[in-house]
């Protein structure tokens, strides 16, 4: 069973709100993936979504959140709700960052990792002390040149077990290893975007489920 993060009420005012309103899907560091009513936002510190709310603080152990003039703090919980009904598709909207990048927290493996989008990467990719970290053994990949913006350098092409971006999981995606310390964040390239729909809406970046 997929984990979430369920609203625990812990209003300043006083104010209630039901756990089936409002959840964060995905923690990270300064970001979180909020959901009101079925709609997801992927929301910076300080951002706040079209339905009205603000993402005080964030990291991976929990958040606060701004809502109809309450703060509450979400913490990480399995999900136990028994009227939760999923989504007929699984969607992600991402805010731009600095440099106009789209950096979103996700899973490889079933292990914490963070993803910036690049739609030029054919793969995604990552460096030899990600993959360590991660327990993947690259080194009885296949080995391939891959020519880089530092010129021609050593990769390891590897199948990963399940990718997800957000709470969009994929399967048997596959990934570039390069030896050495480039690229320094995890890219998520067309091996992983060829699987979902993506679009941009005023800047908003969509990754949508195609089942």
């Amino acid at each position: 069973m997929s984990r979430t993060v369920w609203l625990v009420v812990f209003t300043l005012w006083g104010a209630h709100i039901s756990a089936a309103d409002l959840s964060a899907q995905m923690l990270a560091k300064d970001a979180a993936l909020i959901e009101l009513d079925g709609k997801q936002r992927m929301l910076r510190a300080g951002q706040t979504s079209p339905e009205g709310v603000t993402l005080v603080s964030a990291s991976r152990a929990g958040a606060v959140v701004e809502y109809q003039g309450s703060k509450y703090s979400l913490s990480l919980q399995k999900n136990i709700a028994t009227s939760f009904e999923e989504a007929e598709r699984a969607e992600v909207r991402i805010a731009s960052g600095p440099g106009g990048h789209y950096e979103i927290p996700g899973r490889i493996n079933g292990m914490a990792v963070d993803f910036m989008v690049d739609t030029g990467a054919t793969s995604v990719a990552m460096n030899s002390g990600h993959a360590q970290r991660l327990g993947i053994n690259y080194l009885t990949g296949k080995q391939v040149l891959v020519n880089t913006a530092n010129g021609i350098v050593t990769a390891y092409s590897v199948w990963l077990d399940r990718v997800s971006a957000g709470s969009i999981e994929i399967k048997h995606v596959e990934a570039i290893v390069h030896a050495g310390s480039s690229p320094h964040v995890i890219l998520l390239g067309n091996s992983y975007l060829s699987l979902v729909d993506m679009s941009t809406e005023n800047g908003v970046l969509v990754l949508k489920a195609r089942h």
